[in-house]
């Protein structure tokens, strides 16, 4: 008896989400109270894998081109395999490889760009940079000192209408006196390769060998600075200033998060915030559930009322009602959760595909930092988007159950 007891809450909870109600009204409420758990359910699990993705795109690929520290010596790095070695001892540190910077514009055809020219050491810039790994024209290798190449970012290439192969003018804000007058400095680069990592760095990023930037730079040292990779990023910035204090001379440093750490604070921002916004579309669904549950308590006044008289209890009567509201709830957090799992899993390729159907481009890497959706699911989402919704329609279920339990026989059956 007991048994039968504990379990008639669920059975007819069950009984009335599926009977056919004479108030049809009621059903349309109760549908549309599934669907929009569903739907919020779904958005929010898919619009948080798209904010993982921009925030791992923004690990792998920007900060996987920029350094994550740069080491400034006074006067530049006089020998920079030595200080590389010392670097590398320091815990925390994966590798170290020189960098030399300079600013300049390059020209091709009447076309002119504003750029950063960065002189690297092909021989190991794999170690500290994904630039090798994203070559899709010509070599790295081709850097050779003296020869004055230079590979550009994809889209750099675009507005320059460059290829492999073609010279250009690079132009250095330094004046150079000669008897014509006051000439800035010019340059002819030959064209190795080409770049692409789907980044802003595309437009804006030309790479020379080592020497041939100093000899550009008219430095007197081997490389103007460091650049430092870090097993973890987020160590960079307390990291790099533990090997300033330790090594000895006059140094200076800088980190990933005065370059790029206010888009990477942005990301993390945006994610909290359309995160909370989304969420009340499930909030939203969950008060549907609530005028659903209390129109449903109404059309079963006299049910209510036959059921006390019965023996049943105000907790068994308020079981009811719960099951049947937290039916709702569960089948619509189920298939909006289903749904969001396949969308955060295709939403890549449809927007591909979608782009490639209709030729156009939704991101662009020239507005952008990247130039597609990414998206990466994290069960850790997917865990708190289903366990807060549950939870909002268990709470959904609790007034309108409790006003159930209150209903009195009497003045329930005085008018039928």
């Amino acid at each position: 008896m007991a048994r039968i007891t504990s379990s008639l809450p669920l059975w007819i909870g069950l009984r009335y989400l599926s009977a056919k109600r004479r108030n049809h009204f009621i059903s349309f409420i109760s549908l549309s109270s599934m669907i929009g758990m569903t739907l919020g359910v779904a958005v929010l699990i898919l619009v948080l894998s798209v904010m993982n993705g921009f925030d791992h795109e923004l690990r792998e690929r920007i900060l996987g081109m920029v350094p994550h520290a740069v080491l400034y010596e006074r006067g530049g790095v006089q020998d920079w395999q030595v200080l590389a070695t010392r670097v590398e001892g320091f815990p925390g540190v994966a590798a170290a490889a020189p960098l030399t910077r300079l600013q300049g514009m390059l020209g091709y055809g009447g076309r002119v760009q504003g750029v950063m020219i960065t002189g690297i050491d092909p021989a190991v810039e794999s170690r500290v940079s994904i630039l090798p790994d994203h070559i899709t024209d010509g070599t790295l290798e081709s850097l050779q000192p003296g020869s004055y190449g230079v590979v550009l970012g994809e889209l750099l290439a675009q507005h320059l209408n460059v290829i492999v192969g073609d010279k250009i003018t690079l132009m250095l804000p330094e004046a150079t006196l000669s008897p014509a007058g006051v000439l800035p400095r010019i340059k002819r680069l030959t064209v190795t390769g080409i770049f692409s990592v789907g980044a802003e760095l595309d437009a804006s990023l030309a790479v020379i060998n080592l020497e041939d930037a100093r000899r550009l730079g008219r430095l007197d040292s081997q490389a103007q600075a460091l650049r430092i990779r870090f097993n973890n990023l987020f160590d960079a910035p307390q990291g790099v200033w533990e090997i300033v204090n330790e090594l000895d001379g006059y140094f200076s440093a800088s980190d990933w998060t005065r370059t790029h750490g206010n888009l990477f604070q942005a990301i993390k921002l945006e994610k909290t915030m359309i995160g909370l916004l989304l969420l009340i579309i499930v909030a939203v669904a969950a008060f549907n559930i609530i005028s659903t549950l209390v129109m449903v308590v109404t059309d079963k006044q006299a049910d209510i009322a036959i059921l006390r008289t019965m023996g049943a209890k105000p907790s068994t009567i308020m079981g009811i009602f719960m099951v049947q509201g937290l039916s709702i709830g569960i089948v619509g957090v189920v298939l909006g959760t289903i749904l969001g799992i396949i969308g955060a899993l295709t939403i890549a390729d449809i927007v591909a595909w979608v782009e490639h159907a209709f030729n156009f481009q939704i991101l662009s890497a020239e507005v952008y930092f990247i130039s597609y959706l990414p998206s990466q699911l994290q069960w850790l989402d997917v865990a708190i988007v289903t366990s807060a919704s549950l939870l909002l329609s268990f709470f959904a279920t609790l007034y309108p159950s409790y006003r159930a339990s209150r209903v009195q026989p009497a003045e329930a059956l005085r008018y039928e």
